[in-house]
């Protein structure tokens, strides 16, 4: 149900700042949003597990929280992280 840790080394090399960066609001956003799309698909199959979508349910506040603490701080990292993750079609 989580994330691969070679995936999310991959999103961590493709969204971090500099080598090593694990901690920065843009790596923390993909990796979120890397496990929002994976429970979405888990919800497909098991309609009924309650326990694993109040998860999704933090999961997704924790990510609306860090997008506005950006968007905040940096309109322009704000506007290139939704681009390159696709949301707010």
């Amino acid at each position: 149900m989580a994330i691969s840790q070679a995936r999310k080394n991959e999103l961590i090399k493709q969204f971090g700042r500099h080598e090593g960066d694990t901690g920065s609001v843009e790596v923390q956003v993909a990796v979120l949003t890397e496990d929002i799309n994976e429970l979405n698909g888990h919800f497909s199959v098991h309609k009924h597990d309650f326990h694993s979508q109040r998860g999704l349910m933090k999961k997704i506040g924790h990510r609306r929280n860090l997008l506005r603490y950006l968007r905040d701080n940096d309109v322009q990292r704000y506007r290139e992280l939704i681009k390159a993750l696709g949301l707010r079609r």
